[in-house]
Parts: C-alpha cells; sequence; structure tokens
C-alpha cells in the first residue's frame, strides 16, 4: 500500500535556507524557557528567528496569491443570529461568488467581520446561506512538495539578500527559485483542471478529439 512521505517541514527548510548561506544546520527551532514560572517556546538563537520568520513571511506571500490547493469556489457561510459574519482565522481573502455579475452587495473585510461597502452595514439576513470564493492559508506542513520547496527557495533568496548581501549567491538561488516557480504552475495546470470555454465547476464537456474520428 503506497504511503505519503512527508519531504519537507518547517525545521528541514530552516536548515534548508541555513545551508545556502553556509551555515550549519540545528536540531530545533524553539527551546523551553521558564518565565514568570511558567515554561514558553522561544527561539533557540536570533538567527534561527530571523530565518524562520522569512519563511513564515515568504509562505504568506505565495499563499496569498490564490492557487488550486487553497482555493475554494461557492463556499458557503451563513450569518450568525446577529446577521453577522465573523472571518475564520485562516482566511486571506474571500468575496461573494460571482460578485462581478450579481452586484447586489459588496464586501470587504473589516476587523474580524463582513461589511457590506453597497449597504453600508455589518448586517445580513440572518440564517441565510451566502456562497463565498475563499483563499485559505494552510499550515507549512499541509501544502504540497511543490509549494514547499519553492517557498525554501524563495525564502532562502530572501535571507541571503537580508542576512549576507552576497550578489552572486543571490543570484544562484533566484535562478533556483524560478525552476521550483516553473514546477508549481506545472502543478497548478495539472490540478486545476482549467478550461478556457467557461465550463463551470459540477458539469461536464469534452471537447472535439480528432484522435476518434481516426479511430473509426
Amino acid at each position: 500500500m503506497a504511503t505519503l512521505k512527508q519531504t519537507e517541514t518547517e525545521l528541514s527548510s530552516v536548515n534548508s535556507i541555513l545551508g545556502s548561506l553556509g551555515q550549519a544546520p540545528v536540531s530545533r527551532i524553539y527551546q523551553k524557557e521558564k518565565y514568570e514560572n511558567q515554561k514558553q517556546l522561544v527561539y533557540i538563537n536570533p538567527e534561527i528567528a530571523i530565518v524562520h520568520e522569512l519563511l513564515m513571511e515568504v509562505d504568506t506571500d505565495v499563499q496569498n496569491e490564490g492557487w488550486v490547493f487553497n482555493t475554494e469556489w461557492n463556499y458557503p457561510l451563513t450569518p450568525d443570529n446577529h446577521g453577522h459574519i465573523l472571518i475564520p482565522t485562516n482566511v486571506l481573502r474571500m468575496d461573494v461568488s460571482e460578485g462581478q455579475v450579481y452586484r447586489d452587495t459588496d464586501v470587504v473585510k473589516r476587523g474580524f467581520k463582513l461589511y457590506d461597502r453597497l449597504h453600508h452595514t455589518f448586517d445580513f439576513a440572518p440564517n441565510t446561506l451566502i456562497n463565498f470564493d475563499i483563499t485559505w492559508k494552510w499550515d507549512f506542513d499541509e501544502l504540497p512538495s511543490v509549494f514547499q520547496r519553492y517557498i525554501t527557495l524563495r525564502a532562502s533568496g530572501r535571507a541571503a539578500t537580508q542576512m549576507v548581501t552576497n550578489p552572486q549567491l543571490v543570484q544562484l538561488l533566484q535562478t533556483q527559485e524560478a525552476q521550483a516557480r516553473a514546477a508549481c504552475m506545472e502543478y497548478e495546470c495539472n490540478q486545476g483542471d482549467h478550461t478556457f470555454f467557461g465550463t463551470p465547476m459540477g458539469t461536464s464537456y469534452r471537447s472535439y478529439q480528432p484522435y476518434r474520428t481516426l479511430a473509426r
């Protein structure tokens, strides 16, 4: 029975970034320290803190572009009893489905709730289902391996720019980043099932295929 192998973790990615900078790998990112009679997780040193924060920044930047693995169309949400729609904590972007066609509302994020700019209110019809197009923010370990690698290489280039300032190293890492980006685009095209016919989700359409005529 086939099993999935976890190829990248936050620790392995941090070590990959450190390796690209010519630094030694580490065995952990955090350590426990006692503070006000409580144990808290803190970074093992400032350099690891910078590298890990760069990794998380790039992770957010990449996922915010909206890919097939973290974008859902027509995702149903229901306002609460007060008519407010609370935004889930791991949402990067969201908008009403087909809002460019049915322009009866215009929502934006205000704090932790959705605000209707068209009607100037936080209030929506209570307990009424509304469909949204949502871009989610997933944990690094949950991403497809090609995106984990792309994020790692992109963070390596950013770390080289900020921490080493070696132009030749930055150029080399940018080349590797471009190759990883191409792998992400291939994944997106294969998994996305995109079509220029505009066939909506949940339907089927088979275009003309010349080989079927030849096979008669």
